[in-house]
């Protein structure tokens, strides 16, 4: 019996309810609210497992939302955009959502997004996966069972999704992965848009590394590799 809890927030209530009904059938507790302000106050209280995150929402948008939640939570995010706004699911993957999902669905597609999440929530928490407690590089410390970052001494917030992708970085030094593999083994998904693992790769360089050390390797018409100094 699944007993995660998700929070769905959309302005469209017969949309909240068909992606409640849906889950509701997997086994998943959804809770629905349907504007930014109410969003906030149930992640607070309800402290959910997953939040399905509308762009488009009345009193606080779902950026303003996500943006407050990264600021004190670290639950994977999933926003939902409209078709045609490309730049919505870039600012979303900026702002450290965890994925994103195209308006229209089908909600087969959904509800497969919401397991592939948290089941990488749950391989992240494994301690069979884990093969280091800290490691060191250069001038970032990797605390694998604590989930946390320090660059210089000073403690880095990494969403989930960036966490998991430095972690397999680190665990496969100077090896070169092409974004249809990273996609698959980080994300967990057979397919999906490119630009997610581009995007998701410049907000992780930006935040881990400086002028003078530089640790992920852009390999030009190849992939991405890590530079872990050896």
């Amino acid at each position: 019996m699944v007993d995660e809890k998700i929070l769905v927030v959309d302005d469209e209530r017969p949309i909240a309810e068909i992606i409640k009904y849906n889950l509701n059938k997997e086994g998943f507790d959804v809770q629905t609210v349907y504007d930014g302000e109410e969003a906030i106050k149930a992640v607070h209280s309800i402290k959910p497992d997953l939040v399905i995150l509308d762009v488009m929402l009345p009193k606080k948008s779902g950026f303003e939302v996500l943006r407050e939640i990264r600021m004190q939570c670290v639950m994977p995010v999933l926003m939902l955009t409209a078709k045609e706004e490309e730049q919505d699911r870039v600012t979303g993957l900026e702002l450290g959502a965890d994925d994103y999902i195209v308006k229209p669905y089908s909600n087969r597609e959904l509800v497969a997004r919401v397991k592939a999440n948290l089941r990488r929530v749950k391989l992240s928490n494994s301690e069979e996966e884990m093969k280091a407690k800290i490691t060191k590089i250069g001038n970032i410390e990797i605390n694998f069972n604590n989930f946390e970052v320090f660059k210089y001494g000073e403690k880095v917030d990494l969403t989930n999704r960036e966490f998991d992708l430095l972690k397999y970085f680190i665990l496969n030094p100077n090896k070169t992965f092409n974004r249809e593999h990273l996609l698959k083994e980080v994300w967990n998904y057979e397919y999906g848009d490119l630009r997610t693992v581009d995007v998701t790769i410049t907000r992780l360089r930006q935040k881990i590394e400086t002028n003078n050390d530089k640790y992920i390797v852009t390999k030009r018409g190849v992939g991405y590799y890590f530079n872990n100094g050896n």
